[in-house]
């Protein structure tokens, strides 16, 4: 049989050669190698089909873009899942940083701010804001926006209701919208649709803030073009959402802690201040007693009532009459500008008052303790009145004594007048004061004179003197140097007061009957003052000029000539000139200088120097007609007691 017959036996195909299977793997170790270097440098999407098309422009055998084209898709598939894990983490790390946040809450905006800029940057939207509900005015307001540019829509407050945020907020569940303006699930304002339309917003994310099962606010992101929200994003901005209600129910949680805090340190600072007030009170009232015990002064008690209100109190009787009457009526302290007054008041009378001065806040406690000072005062005062009426009356009756010389024992009247502490063997002055003024009724007139009597006991204490009523006024035995008592007198009775004054008076104990005729004296000069029209002065019998002469008790000559031209006579007397013998021609010749120079035969010249020198040694008003008349007197009764003079 030829070889052209022969069949060709047929064999299974024989197995591929090692070299073949390490020329596949080597392939796809190619493609595998070139994705892994775009995985490694994070590549975008499109650039996974760059090493496809180029082995296809290169004419690679099949097998090899085949294995490119598995490569790519198991290198696409990889990179979503290494883009998908550093997405959930980028998420946990911004919600374990919010936690982080959350846990050291100091300011709840900052926080707030925080999970909005977190959720923007993570979802990748243009806006992310927060709205809260405000139950005080029932609606709801933004708090916090990230990426908004117009401010009708940062200033926005919603109907509770309205907009999405109104349909989040009605159901508790996540609402988003693709494109805001058709969509008509929800209810459309003007006022929302207006600012979202500033903001340029289409598509709008929404979830609730709850707390418990309350819708408190809604978190919102938004862009400002056509959108799909995927379900990661809502759940991630569901997280956010749950911490943002966390952080602010935290913030309510702390002001309310804070508040009760502050309640509590209020609380107790009230609590110290009274524990304060209290013990200042318990001071006052045991320093008050312990006054009263010891025979304490008004200025005592006064003195410690300021220590312990810290301010500055007086006694005084001349306050403002309004406040004080308020005070006596209601028996309590009553402020007056910058000053609480207290009267002090015994039986309906009124005596004075406390003024605490420049202390405009007064706690009840502290002015409790003022309206006691002033009860403690008026009881001071009442003791002080009984004690100096009693004085008063033992005063009274010793000058009655040395008036009358009912008692003429001098050291029984020395010893009498020493536990007075009064002086009678010091030199006094007798003074009769009384009213002046029209006659009012009797009930007036009878007070007015108590007023009298009562000032004068007090100047006659205060002043080491005696005092008493006679005769429709006052008598007053006063030491030499004491004053005139007339505005003193005035001032204290608010009503004028003339007074007369006698000489001074010694010796008192051994010569009691000097008393009585000082006392006629000062009543002389008492009538002269009213006879003259000078009612509420004071004088004595030298005040009068030579009519004092009538008014002395003991005509003292040499003491009124010494007065009225003792000057000149010294002059003449030091420089032996003739001033008096001058004065004497010039009043003979009818104050005439011309004629005086004749009757002295001297220069006309001569006469007005010596006048001149006359008038710088008795004043200028000597030439006055009382003045005059009471030197020509002088210039008479010198002549009678003295020596003829050299003419």
């Amino acid at each position: 049989m030829s070889r052209d017959h022969v069949q060709p036996v047929r064999r299974p195909a024989p197995a591929p050669a090692a070299g073949a299977l390490d020329l596949d793997a080597e392939v796809l170790g190619g493609a595998e190698t070139a994705y892994l270097e775009l995985l490694a440098r994070g590549a975008s999407a499109e650039a996974y089909e760059q090493p496809v098309l180029l082995a296809r422009a290169e004419n690679r055998p099949p097998e090899r873009i085949a294995a490119l084209e598995r490569a790519k898709l198991l290198a696409l598939r990889v990179r979503t899942e290494l883009e998908g894990r550093r997405r959930r983490e980028a998420e946990l790390s911004a919600l374990f940083e919010t936690a982080h946040d959350l846990a050291g809450l100091r300011d709840v905006d900052a926080v707030l701010q925080a999970i909005v800029q977190r959720a923007r940057s993570l979802l990748g939207t243009d806006v992310a804001y927060l709205s809260l509900n405000d139950p005080a005015r029932g609606d709801t307001y933004m708090r916090v926006t990230e990426g908004s540019v117009a401010a009708r829509f940062q200033q926005l407050r919603l109907g509770m209701g309205e907009g999405l945020g109104g349909l989040v907020a009605l159901t508790a569940r996540p609402y988003v919208t693709d494109d805001y303006f058709k969509d008509d699930r929800f209810q459309h304002t003007l006022t929302i649709d207006a600012g979202v339309r500033d903001e340029g917003l289409v598509a709008i994310l929404g979830v609730p803030l709850m707390l418990g099962p309350h819708v408190i606010g809604v978190l919102f992101a938004a862009d400002r073009r056509a959108r799909v929200f995927e379900r990661e994003q809502i759940a991630l901005l569901g997280s956010f959402a749950a911490l943002a209600a966390a952080a602010i129910d935290t913030a309510n949680l702390l002001t309310e802690t804070r508040s009760a805090m502050t309640g509590l340190e209020r609380a107790n600072e009230i609590i110290k201040a009274h524990s304060t007030v209290i013990e200042r009170a318990s001071e006052i009232h045991d320093r008050l007693a312990e006054l009263v015990l010891r025979g304490g002064q008004v200025h005592d008690v006064a003195a410690a009532v300021s220590e312990v209100l810290g301010g500055t109190v007086e006694f005084t009787d001349t306050a403002d009459p309004r406040p004080l009457e308020t005070s006596r009526t209601e028996g309590h302290a009553v402020r007056h500008g910058d000053d609480w007054i207290a009267a002090v008041a015994a039986g309906g009378e009124l005596l004075g008052a406390l003024v605490l001065r420049g202390h405009p806040g007064l706690d009840p406690v502290d002015q409790r303790t003022l309206e006691r000072a002033a009860m403690v005062t008026s009881l001071l005062l009442l003791a002080r009145r009984s004690a100096a009426e009693a004085e008063q009356r033992v005063r009274g009756e010793l000058l009655d004594d040395l008036l009358d010389a009912r008692d003429r024992e001098p050291r029984q009247l020395s010893d009498r007048a020493a536990r007075l502490h009064a002086d009678l063997d010091a030199t006094h002055v007798v003074l009769a004061a009384r009213l002046d003024g029209p006659a009012a009724d009797a009930e007036e007139t009878a007070a007015a004179r108590r007023r009298l009597w009562s000032a004068a006991s007090h100047l006659a204490t205060t002043r080491h003197g005696l005092a008493a009523a006679r005769d429709g006024g006052t008598v007053l035995l006063l030491p030499l140097g004491a004053g005139r008592c007339a505005g003193h007198l005035g001032t204290a009775v608010h009503q004028p007061v003339t007074v007369g004054a006698s000489a001074p008076v010694a010796d008192l104990a051994t010569r009691p009957d000097t008393v009585a005729v000082a006392y006629a004296e000062a009543r002389r000069c008492l009538d002269a003052l009213d006879l003259l029209g000078r009612g509420g002065d004071g004088a004595a019998a030298e005040d009068f000029g030579f009519l004092g002469l009538l008014l002395a008790g003991e005509r003292d000559v040499a003491a009124f000539v010494t007065r009225t031209i003792g000057p000149v006579v010294a002059y003449d007397t030091r420089r032996g000139t003739q001033l008096l013998r001058t004065l004497d021609a010039y009043f003979a010749c009818g104050m005439s200088p011309a004629r005086t120079k004749d009757e002295l035969h001297v220069h006309v010249n001569t006469v007005a120097q010596r006048l001149e020198r006359v008038t710088r040694l008795l004043g200028d008003d000597w030439q006055s007609p009382a003045r005059a008349l009471e030197i020509q007197l002088a210039l008479r009764l010198h002549r009678l007691g003295a020596q003829p003079q050299r003419r």
